[in-house]
C-alpha cells in the first residue's frame, strides 16, 4: 500500500493549473473577453484555452495583455477593451505569474515556476522518479540475494519514511528530484523484496492470494492517493499526510523474521529451524520439518556430484539468469512479458482519460477497478494454472486492441469499455507475472530475477507516453503496438514451465530442470529431496547439458537483447 502511496504521488502534487503572467503594480480591473471583474481570481472560471489572454488596467492607468509566458502594454491606453489593434511593447515574465488556485493553493509547479521556458523541469519529475524505481528494484533485488530479505525490507521501508517526509522539506527545485528519486529507489526494493519475501513465506496452498493481495493493496494506495488529494491542496502538506499513512507498514516491518528459504541457501540451519518451528507453532502443527535431516541427505549428494550451485561462498549476479540456454529463454520470455504488461496497462490508462468529470473520482476508480481483475486471476491461477490464465488473457489483449480499431469513433461509450475491458485483461497478466517470476526462478536469484522484471517493468512505463505520441502518425499506432507485444508474448508463454502446486526451487539445477521434459529422465522420481532424486537430476542435466557457461551466455545474448 505504501509504495501504491508514493508511486502515485505526483500525480496530484504536479499539477500545472491556469496561469498568466505577472504584472507591475496593482490592478484596479480585468477584462476577459465580455466578462469583467475586479480581480483575475473571478476570471479563472471562464478560462478554457492557453490561447486566451486577460487585459488588465493598473491603477497608474497602463492597460496590460497577459498570456502565459509573455505580456505587452499597450501603448495608447485609452477606454478599456479586449480588442486592441494599436502598438503594443512586449515584455517577458519578469515579475512572474499569477496562477489559478481555486482547485489547488500550492504545487511543486507553482512552487519553483515550473511553466514556459522551464516546463519541461515539471516533466522530468515523473521520468526522474521512474529511473529511480529502475535501478532500485535491480539494486535492492540483488542486495537482498547476498544480505537477506529481512534487512532490506527494515531498511526499505525506514527509507520510505524518511525520504517520503523529506521530500515536504526541500527548498528547491533540485533538491526536491534528488530526494525523490532516492525514495523512488526504497520504494521499487520495498515492492520487489516484499513481494518475494511473501512468496517465499506462505505455503504452496495460499501462495497465489497471497501474492495477489500485494497488488490489491497496492491498488487501495492509489486510492488512497485520491482521497488526500481531495482533501489536501497544499503539495508539501500533501506529501507529510501521504508518508504518515505508510507509517504503520514502518512498525511492523521490525517484526518480521528471515525467510527460511533464503536461511537455508546461506546454510544458517539453525536460524531456519527457529523460524520454521515458530511457524508450526502458529499453525498448530505438532511436529515440525527438522532441516538436519532434510539438509544432510542433500549436502551428501551435493558433494557427491560436485554441485555448488548453494554454496554460500558463491554471489550471483544477473548473469546467472542466462547461465544455460533453458533459463535465457526463460529470461527473454519474462522480461517481455514484464515489459508488454507495463506498456499495455499505461497506454490502456492514458486511452481512459477521455472519460473526464472529476479527476479524484477517476484515479479512485482506477484504482477500485483493479481489485476485481485480481480476484478473477487468483481463481484463474488456482484453477488453470500460472501458464494457461496467463496465455488467454495475453492474447485476449491482442484482440480487443485490433477490435478497438473496428468500432466507429462516433460511438465514444463502446469505445471506453473497450479500454476498460483491454486495462481489465493486461491488467491480470500484469498482476500474474510477479507471482510466475518468483516461483520461475531458485531462492538464490529470485529477487534478482524478480527485480530485473521490475526494471523491465519500468522501462516500459516510461515509453508507454512515447508510444501514445505515435498517434499523431496514425490513431491507432499505440494499440496496434500492445497488441503485436501482447501477443508475441502469449505465444512464447507457451515455452514456459507451469508452476502451479510445485515447491519453490533452492538451486539453478532444480530450476532448469523444471523446465525440461521429464518423461525420460524424471518419471517416477523419488521425493525431490532425496538423494536419488538429486543424483537422477544431475544424471538429466549431464544428459541435455547444453555447455554454456555464464560468461558463454552473455557473450551471445546480451548483443541480442540490446538489438531488440
Amino acid at each position: 500500500m505504501s509504495c501504491g502511496i508514493h508511486y502515485l504521488a505526483s500525480v496530484f502534487m504536479a499539477v500545472t493549473p491556469n496561469f498568466v503572467c505577472g504584472f507591475p503594480g496593482n490592478v484596479s480591473s480585468v477584462l476577459f473577453h465580455n466578462s469583467s471583474a475586479s480581480s483575475i481570481e473571478d476570471i479563472w472560471t471562464l478560462w478554457t484555452s492557453t490561447e486566451n489572454y486577460i487585459v488588465v488596467q493598473l491603477e497608474n492607468g497602463e492597460i496590460w495583455e497577459l498570456d502565459q509566458c509573455s505580456r505587452s502594454k499597450r501603448e495608447v491606453s485609452l477606454d478599456l477593451a479586449y480588442e486592441y489593434k494599436g502598438n503594443k511593447s512586449v515584455f517577458p515574465c519578469s515579475d512572474g505569474f499569477l496562477y489559478d488556485d481555486t482547485k489547488w493553493k500550492s504545487t511543486v509547479v507553482t512552487q519553483w515556476d515550473l511553466v514556459c521556458d522551464r516546463e519541461w523541469l515539471a516533466k522530468l519529475i515523473q521520468p526522474t522518479f521512474m529511473l529511480g524505481v529502475l535501478i532500485g528494484a535491480v539494486i535492492f533485488g540483488d542486495i537482498a540475494d547476498r544480505l537477506g530479505r529481512q534487512r532490506v525490507i527494515w531498511f526499505t521501508s525506514a527509507g520510505q519514511f524518511v525520504f517520503g517526509i523529506a521530500v515536504a522539506f526541500t527548498f528547491d527545485y533540485y533538491g526536491f528530484v534528488i530526494v525523490r528519486f532516492l525514495l523512488a529507489m526504497v520504494s521499487s526494493g520495498y515492492l520487489v523484496v516484499a513481494f518475494v519475501y511473501v512468496t517465499e513465506f506462505v505455503g504452496i496452498k495460499a501462495r497465489t492470494w497471497a501474492s495477489m493481495h500485494v497488488h490489491a493493496f497496492f491498488a487501495m494506495g492509489i486510492m488512497i492517493v485520491a482521497l488526500v488529494g481531495f482533501f489536501v491542496r497544499t503539495w508539501w502538506v500533501y506529501q507529510i499526510f501521504l508518508t504518515i499513512a505508510t507509517l504503520p507498514f514502518v512498525l511492523c516491518c521490525w517484526m518480521l523474521p528471515e525467510t527460511p528459504f533464503w536461511l537455508l541457501s546461506e546454510e544458517r540451519y539453525e536460524d531456519a529451524q527457529k523460524v520454521i518451528d515458530t511457524m508450526a507453532r502458529w499453525n498448530k502443527v505438532s511436529t515440525s520439518c527438522k532441516v538436519s535431516e532434510l539438509c544432510s541427505v542433500q549436502q551428501d549428494d551435493l558433494a557427491r556430484t560436485g554441485d555448488n550451485d548453494t554454496s554460500s561462498t558463491k554471489k550471483h549476479t544477473i548473469l546467472d539468469l542466462f547461465c544455460n540456454w533453458q533459463i535465457a529463454r526463460r529470461t527473454i520470455t519474462v522480461w517481455l512479458i514484464w515489459f508488454t504488461g507495463s506498456l499495455g496497462y499505461y497506454v490502456f490508462s492514458l486511452s481512459s482519460v477521455s472519460l473526464g468529470g472529476n479527476e479524484y473520482l477517476n484515479l479512485f476508480l482506477i484504482g477500485a477497478v483493479e481489485l476485481p481483475c485480481y480476484i478473477i486471476a487468483c481463481l484463474a491461477m488456482d484453477r488453470l494454472g500460472r501458464r494457461n490464465t496467463l496465455i488467454p488473457f495475453l492474447i485476449l489483449s491482442a484482440l480487443i486492441c485490433v477490435l478497438i480499431m473496428f468500432i466507429p469513433q462516433d460511438f465514444n461509450i463502446l469505445i471506453i469499455l473497450a479500454n476498460m475491458a483491454g486495462k481489465f485483461s493486461i491488467g491480470v497478466a500484469f498482476g500474474l507475472i510477479y507471482l510466475y517470476t518468483a516461483e520461475l526462478y531458485p531462492t538464490v536469484v529470485r529477487s534478482l530475477a524478480v527485480g530485473s522484471g521490475s526494471m523491465m517493468c519500468r522501462v516500459g512505463s516510461v515509453v508507454a507516453p512515447f508510444c501514445v505520441y505515435l498517434r499523431s502518425v496514425w490513431i491507432f499506432m499505440p494499440l496496434l503496438l500492445v497488441g503485436i507485444m501482447a501477443l508475441l508474448s502469449g505465444i512464447l508463454t507457451i515455452m514456459l514451465p507451469e508452476t502451479l502446486g510445485k515447491p519453490l526451487t533452492n538451486t539453478l539445477v532444480e530450476a532448469t530442470e523444471m523446465g525440461r521434459n521429464k518423461k525420460s529422465c524424471s518419471e517416477k522420481t523419488p521425493p525431490a529431496h532425496s538423494g536419488a532424486a538429486l543424483e537422477k537430476d544431475r544424471g538429466c542435466l549431464v544428459k541435455k547439458e547444453l555447455g554454456l557457461t555464464n560468461k558463454a551466455a552473455a557473450k551471445w545474448l546480451f548483443p541480442i537483447l540490446i538489438t531488440i
